[in-house]
């Protein structure tokens, strides 16, 4: 199997225990995720298998779009619900105020990761770390919120509808605007509803999947390679063009788009490869895939 499946991520899944789920399904070892989901998030996983593995860097770039309720009063060292509670404070806040503080994370911010994060810094992680009972200091990460609003207000919880960059957490959003009102906060929820151009109404549970599979219709739900290429452009190589790409060759285009990338289709609309500009306008595949199967 080759190409890209939506899954509806349940609540206590790791994204790992998604992939491993799929692996047993399609019987087959090459999968993997485009953007992580802590284990208490539902929503939105992009998971490729077979040769579309190859592509994960660009599925994981698109813009996410979260629901997440965030509980003003409570602190914890996870800066979400499955941590340990390190302080409760009095909610004294009014809707005007949380409106007030969240002009500061709107556009391009600077954010530090929570301790609690699989990222690494000096080659371990920092969730690793953070089990030995090591605090250390993390470098800012600039990441772009497009849209927060408040969906809902139900003292002391806080339901915001976000638009953001890859790489956001939705848990220091929360614990950081806590800190702005002062009173402190944690992400008590939280819900992918889109990545990228993928949305949680194409989406497929692990019952949905289960079903399918015993009905021997997997395939079914599975979506094409470029699909994990979203919006990028596209260009139809001849024939040649085609073989000389698969054999990682330069190539000059005729009338180019003179995009940065391009997808590379053969005369059926498969795709061949991730075309990268070069300064003297010719493309290189960066990324190919085999031929499709018969």
């Amino acid at each position: 199997m080759n190409g890209v499946l939506v899954v509806d991520k349940s609540k206590g899944k790791t994204s790992h225990d998604i992939v491993n789920y799929v692996r047993r399904l399609a019987q087959q070892r090459r999968v993997g995720h485009a953007g992580t989901l802590d284990p208490m998030a539902t929503g939105v996983l992009v998971v490729l298998l077979g040769p579309t593995t190859r592509l994960s860097r660009f599925a994981m770039r698109g813009e996410k779009h979260y629901l997440g309720v965030v509980r003003l009063g409570q602190i914890t060292d996870t800066y979400d619900a499955a941590g340990e509670f390190l302080e409760r404070r009095p909610v004294h806040v009014e809707i005007g105020d949380i409106q007030a503080a969240l002009t500061q994370f709107r556009g391009e911010i600077q954010q530090i990761p929570p301790m609690f994060a699989a990222i690494k810094v000096k080659g371990q992680k920092l969730y690793e770390l953070a089990r030995q009972g090591k605090d250390i200091e993390r470098e800012p990460r600039t990441v772009t919120i497009h849209r927060v609003k408040i969906r809902d207000w139900s003292p002391p919880d806080l339901t915001l509808d976000v638009i953001c960059s890859s790489g956001t957490y939705i848990r220091s959003l929360a614990h950081d605007l806590g800190q702005a009102l002062g009173c402190g906060a944690h992400l008590q929820a939280l819900r992918r509803t889109a990545s990228g151009s993928f949305s949680v109404t194409e989406s497929y549970s692990l019952t949905e999947l289960d079903a399918l599979h015993s009905q021997g219709r997997l395939k079914e739900a599975l979506l094409p390679a470029r699909a994990a290429l979203g919006s990028m452009p596209s260009v139809t190589l001849t024939a040649s063009l085609e073989q000389a790409v698969r054999y990682g060759q330069t190539v000059s285009l005729t009338g180019p788009k003179q995009k940065s990338l391009l997808q590379g289709l053969d005369q059926k609309g498969h795709l061949v490869a991730v075309l990268i500009r070069l300064d003297d306008g010719r493309y290189r595949p960066t990324v190919v895939l085999p031929p499709p199967a018969d």
